[in-house]
């Protein structure tokens, strides 16, 4: 029997593992420092398994750290404030103002027109007061498209304020025409901008983005400055087959939507509407049809003076009809040359003529555009309407096409308008199945796709009244936007955005100024109370003269207005002219010789027996002189 041989069958020497920090085997009871047995060497079979396992796992990370990570460094939590200055809970006066690390940039400034309660008001513009005491920091008003909402108020600002003007050509030609009535073009900076080229205000980078609407050379601004992208849409509507211009560029939001937007503030005032807007063609081939029926009639035209595509339409038609084209209206006039001296509107030679040469063309042969679609009392449809206009008689042979939709709180005008075209014997075209005006502001579809274009972290409803803002707040939030990161903001509030979050901060000072004539804010509420006063009840003066001692010497005499007709009510002025009288011995009798304190009891005195006797309370204004 061989023996075994020791150093053909010894083990080679393994290499010392090193163990655990409390887990060493114990080599004689084969237990580790635990008091648990050792575990076995893994199979080789195992250790491949496992090695497989670990490589199918290696991928998976938590995915949450990197974004967090990168939102609390860098730039991104530098803050800017927002202060929207008017163009909230209104159609109209639209105005907001951007700081950053202490610099300033406006976007738009336009106006408003008065409710039917704002007696005498031509005009209403923002509250300029917070501009102004930062008029240092701001760098630039930049303008989004040339209606009056957007550029109404900039001669008014620019009066108080001198800042350079950033618009598109067109735009920047309706400026000009406004400029010029106020004396303000020859010390105002214009710059011409284009979209997709940048420039920077301070510490904002700013690029224009083209956008449809119902006037060319409309843009949206992306605001980029260090605390991030600020997209604001401005008016617009998504147009696949406009008149001119091109598309929409949906393509620079969605490039700005893939780098991240951190707050999109976007156009309402169609957010109740679903679907989508209906493109400038269908308003085109309505048109036609309307020309071809008023084959024999002279065709009158009511538009927005500002609708360069429109008024474009028309002068097409009347060039295939074999028609002539005059326009009236002051700011249709206006428009009109300076649109054809810059290239927006075209037109053959001697197809346009002057209004004074209107009546040598046969009716069938002409077309007339003009104002007052929105039944302005001063207009021109309006004048033509009450047959006070000087160059047109409106009667049975004209054919008159409103193409416009009123504006709320407008449709008691446009209606008056109508009846008084309709009595004087004209066919009139008013009714929306005709497709004679199409919005240029952008429904639900619209609103979703750039909501969805842009993914912005933040969202702030524009331009449009509560109900509106608040629909397109219910639009985002369908979208998968947080209710939390939507926010429909006030006239006057600062909210401040970061990647941090979004706060308000305080108010700053904003509301409305109004414009009476030449006066410029010296119309307030104080003064719209006794207007409103003297509309509903009318007015009593009484007029005395006393002595120093309280003495009634002369009168007293009331005069009335919009009260009473006097003849006609002689017994109750008597016995209020005695009562007057009663007033003044009194206040002898009792030695009051304020004549404040009389003032007051005659008008109370005569106050309380007017009511009693009419149920009117008329503004009563006592006049005393005293010899």
């Amino acid at each position: 029997m061989n023996q075994p041989n020791p150093e053909k069958n010894a083990r080679k020497p393994r290499a010392p593992r090193a163990p655990k920090s409390g887990a060493q085997a114990n080599p004689e009871t084969g237990k580790n420092g635990r008091g648990k047995p050792a575990q076995k060497a893994p199979q080789p079979q195992a250790a491949d398994a496992r090695a497989a396992d670990n490589a199918r796992r290696k991928p998976f990370y938590s995915r949450t750290r990197r974004p967090q990570q990168k939102q609390k460094a860098g730039p991104a939590a530098v803050p800017m404030h927002i202060i929207p200055l008017g163009g909230l809970g209104e159609v109209g006066k639209n105005i907001t103002l951007y700081e950053c690390q202490g610099d300033m940039l406006i976007v738009d400034c336009g106006l408003v027109f008065p409710d039917s309660d704002m007696f005498g008001v031509d005009l209403v513009i923002p509250d300029f007061t917070y501009v102004v005491q930062n008029k240092d920091k701001i760098k630039g008003v930049i303008i989004t498209h040339g209606h009056e909402d957007h550029i109404g108020a900039l001669p008014y600002l620019l009066k108080q304020v001198n800042l350079p003007v950033y618009a598109t050509r067109l735009t920047i030609g309706l400026i000009k025409n406004k400029l010029e009535e106020h004396g303000l073009l020859g010390r105002t900076k214009l710059v011409e901008i284009t979209p997709r080229r940048k420039f920077k205000l301070g510490c904002f980078t700013v690029e224009p983005i083209h956008v449809n609407h119902s006037i060319p050379d409309a843009v949206a601004f992306a605001i980029e400055c260090p605390a991030g992208v600020v997209l604001q849409t401005g008016d617009f509507k998504i147009d696949y087959t406009p008149l001119s211009g091109g598309p929409t560029d949906l393509a620079a939001f969605a490039e700005y939507g893939r780098k991240g937007v951190l707050a999109l503030l976007s156009d309402s005032t169609n957010a109740e509407r679903p679907g989508f807007t209906a493109t400038e063609k269908k308003v085109a081939q309505s048109f036609a049809n309307l020309f071809r029926r008023a084959d024999k009639q002279r065709i009158i035209i009511a538009t927005f003076a500002s609708n360069l595509y429109r008024i474009q339409q028309i002068i097409d038609l009347a060039v295939e009809n074999g028609r002539k084209v005059a326009v009236s209206g002051r700011s249709m006039a206006n428009n009109t040359q300076m649109a054809l001296e810059l290239g927006y509107l075209h037109a053959p030679e001697g197809v346009l003529i002057d209004i004074e040469q209107l009546n040598k063309y046969p009716p069938e042969k002409v077309v007339l555009i003009t104002t007052g679609s929105q039944g302005e009392p001063l207009s021109a449809l309006s004048r033509m309407a009450s047959a006070s206009h000087r160059n047109v008689r409106v009667g049975p042979g004209d054919f008159i096409i409103i193409s416009a939709t009123p504006i709320p709180g407008n449709e008691k005008m446009v209606t008056k308008v109508v009846n008084g075209l309709l009595l004087l014997g004209a066919e009139v075209i008013y009714e929306s199945m005709y497709d004679v005006h199409v919005s240029g502001h952008a429904c639900q579809e619209e609103q979703k796709l750039i909501l969805t274009l842009t993914a912005p972290r933040y969202f702030l409803p524009v331009h449009g009244e509560y109900k509106q803002l608040k629909k397109h707040a219910m639009t985002a939030e369908s979208l998968g936007i947080p209710a939390q990161n939507i926010h429909i903001a006030e006239i006057g509030q600062d909210i401040r955005l970061s990647a941090d979050g979004l706060e308000t901060c305080e108010p700053v000072p904003a509301g409305v100024v109004m414009v009476d004539g030449l006066g410029v804010g010296d119309v307030g509420n104080v003064v719209l109370r006794d207007r409103r006063h003297l509309s509903q009840d009318g007015l009593v003066i009484v007029v005395a003269t006393v002595s120093a001692d309280g003495q009634l010497l002369a009168g007293p005499d009331l005069v009335s207005r919009g009260f009473v007709y006097v003849r006609e009510s002689e017994e109750l002025m008597d016995e209020a002219r005695k009562l007057v009288i009663q007033c003044f011995e009194r206040c002898r009798n009792e030695r009051t010789h304020d004549w404040n304190s009389v003032k007051t009891r005659v008008r109370e005195t005569l106050s309380a027996y007017i009511y009693r006797r009419t149920k009117r309370s008329p503004m009563i204004l006592p006049i005393l002189m005293e010899v």
